[in-house]
């Protein structure tokens, strides 16, 4: 039904069209797929206090009703959103690795591209660091898979020497520049910074600046 004044005009739909459009059968291809990607797209532009199944279903253009076919809860959502975030992480640190001409430019390559990578996806990286504080570790695929974040840096620095045959020296030397990244990414928006991202060119440069005063990324053995 269709109101007219002089100046203005709208329509009133009936109930029923109201609420034949809430429950819509769902047509897209992938369901969950559809569903993730609203999340992502609701994480970065309202953080993730804005996000809701029912938000999710409204972003995606779907019943309310239709994300409990994949996701028991707001949780199991943003834990497929997280294990997407890992993925991409997983995707950039293996380009980071194709593009470098040695192995000292490797490891370095890593860390840039893992801080890069949180600054670049902020909502996103905090979820896939919140989801694992709820649990007792980090997503397994973290780990296992021979393409993941951890086993890249791994691999790379048994590359620059590492003992392979000595798996707690591994570790903790792994773990120390999975905690050098992380921590520049916490860290590298302050202001305190700005002056030597200024001294040395750009954002980036100061990334490398830091990841090669570290032992751990230096190029003792000139490889």
């Amino acid at each position: 039904m269709i109101f007219t004044a002089p100046r203005y005009s709208f329509t009133v739909r009936p109930m029923r069209e109201a609420q034949a459009a809430e429950s819509r059968p769902y047509h897209h291809g992938d369901l969950r797929r559809a569903l993730i990607d609203a999340a992502r797209r609701l994480l970065e532009a309202e953080g993730p206090t804005a996000l809701s199944l029912r938000a999710v279903a409204r972003e995606a253009g779907v019943s309310p009703a239709a994300p409990y076919h994949h996701f028991k809860d707001k949780g199991e959502l943003l834990d497929a959103v997280a294990g997407e975030g890992w993925d991409m992480l997983n995707a950039a640190l293996t380009a980071a690795r194709a593009k470098a001409h040695s192995v000292h430019d490797k490891m370095t390559g890593l860390g840039v591209a893992y801080v890069c990578f949180a600054r670049d996806n902020p909502s996103l990286y905090r979820v896939m660091y919140d989801g694992s504080r709820d649990k007792e570790d980090l997503p397994q695929h973290m780990q296992m898979q021979d393409d993941s974040a951890y086993c890249q840096v791994r691999d790379t620095l048994v590359e620059a020497g590492a003992d392979p045959s000595d798996e707690v020296a591994l570790e903790l030397a792994t773990t120390a520049a999975w905690c050098a990244a992380h921590g520049l990414a916490e860290m590298a928006s302050f202001k305190q910074f700005d002056h030597l991202k200024i001294a040395v060119g750009s954002e980036e440069a100061f990334f490398r600046g830091v990841f090669e005063h570290m032992k751990i990324f230096a190029d003792d053995e000139g490889r």
